[in-house]
């Protein structure tokens, strides 16, 4: 299995383990700086994954 079609994926995923932190965390009522700090983290992350993506994507031409 390349990097190309390793890094996309590891990066969704890891997008996806942010989100259901934020929202378990807040659906238990914990502290909300921890779930705007998560969602924070999200959204970096949610722009990483798009920046792989396409460079994935430009790269393969």
């Amino acid at each position: 299995m390349s990097v190309s079609n390793l890094l996309p994926g590891v990066a969704i995923a890891a997008v996806a383990l942010v989100l259901v932190a934020g929202l378990v965390n807040m659906m238990r009522g914990n502290n909300p700086n921890r779930s705007q700090t998560l969602m924070r983290w999200r959204v970096g992350l949610q722009f990483v994954a798009i920046i792989i993506v396409m460079a994935v994507l430009w790269f393969r031409g």
